[in-house]
Order: structure tokens, then C-alpha cells, then sequence
């Protein structure tokens, strides 16, 4: 079974520990097996890599994102635009949706 996240792909974070604390970026990816989150323009680190010439890439060095932990990411509210808890909540049409515990605001607009 996997495991549920209240932080979702696409969603936009703040960076709440390390390094880039106070940077907010949008979730590229989840990494579940690893409980790992990428975020875009954050923990940026350099590789070098080798050319390859059947996949038409150059080499040199690369600067990219690197997987960080999810519990140093807070989810931002669009409404109230601070990093902020998330909860749960019933809607009139039964469905389940991510509101805000600060301004208790709804967070899935989709």
C-alpha cells in the first residue's frame, strides 16, 4: 500500500528547514518509498555528467534539483499566502477535500 501525503504534486511549498529555508518553490515530484520531495529552483546541486551522443546530450556540469525531505516543506495557502498545516474536511457533495488550519480556507481548487 502506498503512503498518503498531504502535500501533493504541483502544489506550491516553503522550504521550512536546511539550507534554502524560506525559498518557495512548486512540488516536481514525490518520492514515497523514500518520504523525499522535489521542489523547483530548491536544493540545487551541481553533477557532472558525460556526454552522450546517441541521446544527443552535452557534457559538462549539470545543475539540478535534489530530493529533500518532506517533512522540511510546509504547504502554502494561496488565501492567506503562509506555510500552513493541512486538514480534512467533508464538503456538501460528500467529497474529501485539504482546507487550511490557519485561515480554514480550501486548498483543492481542482
Amino acid at each position: 500500500m502506498s503512503k498518503k501525503y498531504r502535500i501533493l504534486k504541483d502544489d506550491k511549498v516553503m522550504v521550512i528547514a536546511g539550507k534554502d529555508k524560506g525559498k518557495i518553490g512548486k512540488v516536481l515530484k514525490l518520492l514515497p518509498k523514500h518520504d523525499r520531495v522535489l521542489v523547483e529552483k530548491v536544493n540545487l546541486v551541481k553533477r557532472h555528467t558525460k556526454a552522450n551522443p546517441y541521446a544527443q546530450t552535452a557534457g559538462g556540469i549539470v545543475e539540478k534539483e535534489a530530493a529533500m525531505d518532506i517533512s522540511n516543506v510546509a504547504l502554502m495557502c494561496d488565501a492567506c499566502a503562509k506555510p500552513t498545516r493541512v486538514g480534512y474536511k467533508m464538503t456538501e457533495d460528500g467529497k474529501k477535500v485539504r482546507f487550511c488550519k490557519k485561515c480554514n480556507e480550501v486548498l483543492d481548487t481542482k
